[in-house]
């Protein structure tokens, strides 16, 4: 599904946030500390949407990694962005220990099966010191907030797909991204596998009612 809707997401994406993913993502990273000469891993890299504004903050002196499980979202992002791109999955990250200053991963957690194996394998390529960032967008918690996005995410968005888009699968994409919104594991859990994968300084922060974002740092090894 996400091969065949690939040449779609950034169209698709702009729908979702009403065009203003590209500086929501690019504040985000850089009030986590994600500065020029930073190597950096984007897993779940998709299209390129974080990578793009990670490449921005880092400079010539950084380093943009992506890695996504779809081939077909890589074959997009390689013909927009001039980055490193390895097929791969979160579980099973096939890079060595310690390599990376910052971990990002945009939207796509709740794609994850195993959340602990995934945060150990972020932990392991981290370099002590380096940040882990999640972007996230979780199950709204005021009635309000869960009405809009039923009706925005759940309804609207599918709908302006089929019609936009039609024969193709992007309003099936949607319909499953609204099912792993609405049934997203709940904060206080992505929080305690954090730290019990080894991640200190865990936190998370709240916008606009649904979009989350999680950190937390690997701890710097102290040698005797």
């Amino acid at each position: 599904m996400f091969d065949q809707t690939a040449a779609d997401y950034d169209r698709i994406n702009a729908l979702m946030a009403f065009g203003s993913g590209g500086w929501f993502r690019r504040k985000t990273l850089r009030e986590h500390g994600l500065k020029p000469g930073a190597r950096l891993l984007d897993v779940a890299v998709g299209t390129g949407l974080v990578a793009r504004e990670a490449r921005a903050l880092v400079g010539d002196g950084g380093m943009v990694v992506g890695l996504d499980a779809s081939f077909g979202m890589l074959e997009v992002a390689r013909a927009r962005l001039a980055l490193p791109l390895v097929q791969g999955r979160a579980e099973a990250l096939p890079f060595p220990d310690g390599c990376f200053d910052f971990v990002t991963i945009g939207y796509a957690l709740r794609h994850m099966e195993e959340l602990g194996l995934t945060f150990g394998e972020f932990l392991r390529v981290l370099r002590p010191g380096g940040t882990l960032l999640i972007l996230e967008i979780a199950r709204p918690e005021t009635r309000f907030a869960r009405g809009f996005a039923a009706l925005w995410l759940g309804r609207a968005v599918p709908a302006l797909c089929r019609l936009l888009m039609p024969g193709r699968r992007s309003e099936e994409l949607m319909r499953y991204y609204w099912d792993t919104i609405s049934e997203c594991v709940p904060a206080q859990t992505i929080l305690a596998e954090l730290s019990t994968a080894g991640f200190g300084r865990v936190e998370s922060t709240l916008a606009l009612g649904m979009f989350r974002q999680y950190s937390g740092v690997r701890a710097v090894e102290i040698r005797a």
